[in-house]
C-alpha cells in the first residue's frame, strides 16, 4: 500500500509539472492577445484538472498492469520454439489492440469515399504486420536501422505518388502513424519489446527492446497510403473531406457564446445544449476506453489461464491496475477532448484574425515544448529507457529532447498555415535527416528516437494542438480545402522532429565519449612514457 501512494504521489506531481505551464500559458493568452469567453475558460480549467488526475492513475496502472503483462507475453513469445506461434499471437496482438483505438475511429470517420470499418481493419492489418516484423527483428538479432532504411524509402515513395493522385490524404496518411500508436498501444507494445529482449543475455539486447513502436507506426502509414493510391485520383474528395472536419471542429461554435460556467460543466457528464446525450462527454469516453480495454484484458485472462505465469498476489495488483489505467484514461481523454480541444481551436482562430497572426509561431513552439510532457506514454518512454540503460540515458535529457522537437515542429506547422507552404519537401528532409544520422549513432538511440515518434503524437497533440492549428487555419481565412492541406499533418510534424533531436542527442554523447577515451588513452601513454623498465 504505501509503494503505492509512493508512485502515485510521484505520477500526480510529474503530471503537475507537466500540465502547469500550459495552463499557465493559455490563462496568459486569455487576459491578453486572445480573450476566452467564460465558459470554455471553465471547461479549459476542469478538463486541466482531469488531465492531471487522469494521467496520475493511467500512470500508476500501467506500471502495475500493462508493463507485466506486455513483459510476460513478450518472454513467452521469445522463449518458443516454433516460430509460427509467435507469429501468429504478435500479429493478433498488433491487429485486436489497434482496431480498438478510440482515435482510430475518428480518423476513419474523417476520411470520406472510403468504409470507415474497411480503413480500420486495413490499419489494424498494418500494425499487426510490422508487429511481427519487429518480434522478428529481435529474435533474429537484426539491425533497426536496416529495417527502417528501406521502409521510409518506401514511404517517401508512396508520398511522392501520393502527391500527384490525392494529395488531401497525404498529411492523412502520416499522422496515422501517431493516431494509432495511442495511450494503450504503446505502453504495451514497449512492455513486450523489453520482455522479448530480456530473454536474450548478449550485449545488444537493452537496445533491441526499442523499435516495436517504430515499426508499428509505419504500418499505418503505408496502410492509408495503398489505400489512397487504389482510390486513385479523387477530384473533389478534398472538399468532401474537410468540409467534414471542419463541421466536426466548429460544432460547437455556436454555443460558446451563450454558455454559462455551470453549462460548460455540465457539458463533461453528456450534455450538449442543456440535453443529455449519452455520446458526449465522460458517458462516450467510459464507453470507448471499456471498447479499447476489451482486448488487453482478454490477453491476460487468455495468457494467465494457459502459462500460469502470474501468483495470486500478481494477479491481484493486475487487476487493481487495470482498474487504475481504465479509470485514469478515461478522466484524461475527457478532459482532453471536452476541455482542451474547443480552447486550443478558439485560441488558434482568435490570435490568426489578429493583425499579429505571426505570433502563432512563438506560442505555438511554447506550448508544444510543454503538451508533449503531458503525454501519458511519454512517461512510459522515460522511465523504460533509464531502466534499460541502468540511467546512462537520464529521463531528463530524453524529456529535453522530446520538448524540444516537439516545439520545432509545431512552429514550423504554425508557419506552414501562415505561408501555405506544402507538407511533402518538409516530410522529405525530416525523415532523410534522421534516417542518415542512424549510420552515426549508437542503435539504442535509433531504437528511442523512433519509438518517440510514435509516442510523441499521442491524445494532448491531437485535441489540443491540432486543433489549434485548425482554428488557426479558418481564422486566416482558409476554406475546406486549406484546412485540409495546411492545418492536418501536425501530428505527422510531431511525430518526425524528435527522431532528429533525439539521435542528435546521441551524436552529441557519443562524441563526449569518444572524447573521454581519447583523454584516457592519452594519459595512459604519458604516464607509460614516464615509467622506467628494468631489466
Amino acid at each position: 500500500m504505501k509503494n503505492v501512494v509512493r508512485l502515485l504521489y510521484g505520477s500526480m506531481s510529474e503530471a503537475l509539472r507537466s500540465v502547469l505551464p500550459i495552463c499557465a500559458i493559455v490563462l496568459l493568452l486569455s487576459v491578453s492577445l486572445s480573450p476566452l469567453m467564460p465558459g470554455v475558460m471553465v471547461m479549459f480549467l476542469f478538463g486541466a484538472l482531469l488531465i492531471i488526475f487522469g494521467m496520475s492513475i493511467f500512470t500508476l496502472g500501467a506500471t502495475m498492469s500493462m508493463q507485466p503483462i506486455g513483459e510476460g507475453v513478450g518472454h513467452s513469445i521469445a522463449r518458443s520454439k516454433n516460430i509460427f506461434v509467435p507469429i501468429l499471437v504478435t500479429f493478433a496482438l498488433g491487429f485486436l489492440i489497434t482496431i480498438a483505438e478510440p482515435d482510430l475511429t475518428v480518423l476513419a470517420e474523417k476520411v470520406p469515399q472510403i468504409d470507415s470499418m474497411s480503413l480500420i481493419l486495413l490499419v489494424g492489418l498494418g500494425v499487426g504486420g510490422f508487429l511481427v516484423v519487429a518480434m522478428l527483428k529481435t529474435r533474429y538479432k537484426l539491425q533497426l536501422s536496416k529495417i527502417l532504411v528501406p521502409l521510409y524509402v518506401l514511404v517517401l515513395i508512396f508520398a511522392c505518388i501520393i502527391q500527384y493522385l490525392n494529395p488531401e490524404f497525404l498529411p492523412t496518411a502520416f499522422d496515422s502513424g501517431g493516431v494509432t500508436t495511442g495511450p494503450i498501444t504503446v505502453p504495451f507494445i514497449m512492455a513486450l519489446g523489453a520482455g522479448m529482449a530480456a530473454v536474450r543475455t548478449d550485449k545488444h539486447s537493452g537496445e533491441d527492446s526499442f523499435g516495436l513502436v517504430a515499426l508499428c507506426s509505419i504500418g499505418p502509414i503505408i496502410a492509408v497510403m495503398i489505400l489512397s493510391i487504389m482510390q486513385g485520383n479523387s477530384t473533389g474528395a478534398e472538399g468532401e473531406l474537410a468540409g467534414t472536419v471542419e463541421d466536426a471542429a466548429s460544432a460547437f461554435a455556436p454555443s460558446y457564446e451563450t454558455m454559462s460556467t455551470r453549462d460548460a460543466f455540465l457539458s463533461f457528464i453528456g450534455f450538449e445544449n442543456g440535453v443529455f446525450s449519452h455520446d458526449a462527454g465522460i458517458i462516450r469516453y467510459v464507453k470507448e476506453v471499456a471498447i479499447a480495454f476489451s482486448p488487453l484484458v482478454g490477453v491476460f485472462v487468455v495468457y494467465q489461464l494457459i502459462t500460469r505465469r502470474f501468483k495470486k498476489n500478481e494477479v491481484i495488483r493486475i487487476c487493481i491496475g487495470l482498474v487504475y489505467t481504465y479509470i485514469g484514461l478515461v478522466l484524461f481523454l475527457t478532459g482532453a477532448n471536452v476541455g482542451f480541444m474547443p480552447a486550443g481551436e478558439l485560441l488558434g482562430s482568435t490570435i490568426a484574425e489578429s493583425s499579429y497572426a505571426w505570433v502563432l509561431v512563438p506560442i505555438g513552439m511554447a506550448l508544444g515544448y510543454f503538451v508533449v510532457s503531458a503525454e501519458p506514454a511519454v512517461h512510459t518512454l522515460k522511465k523504460q529507457v533509464e531502466e534499460v540503460t541502468n540511467g546512462a540515458i537520464s529521463q531528463r535529457s530524453i524529456g529535453i529532447a522530446l520538448s524540444v522537437g516537439v516545439a520545432v515542429s509545431v512552429g514550423i506547422s504554425m508557419l506552414r498555415i501562415l505561408l501555405h507552404i506544402p507538407i511533402l519537401p518538409i516530410l522529405i528532409v525530416g525523415y532523410i535527416i534522421p534516417l542518415v544520422i542512424t549510420f552515426f549513432v549508437p542503435p539504442i538511440y535509433t531504437g528511442i528516437a523512433f519509438d518517440s515518434g510514435g509516442v510523441a503524437s499521442g491524445p494532448m497533440a491531437t485535441t489540443f494542438i491540432l486543433p489549434l492549428a485548425i482554428g488557426a487555419c479558418q481564422g486566416m481565412g482558409g476554406d475546406a480545402a486549406t484546412v485540409m492541406t495546411d492545418a492536418f499533418g501536425i501530428v505527422a510534424m510531431i511525430a518526425m522532429t524528435p527522431l532528429i533531436t533525439i539521435q542528435v542527442l546521441g551524436l552529441i554523447g557519443k562524441t563526449r565519449q569518444d572524447r573521454r577515451l581519447k583523454q584516457i588513452h592519452s594519459e595512459i601513454e604519458q604516464i607509460d612514457d614516464g615509467i622506467v623498465y628494468y631489466d
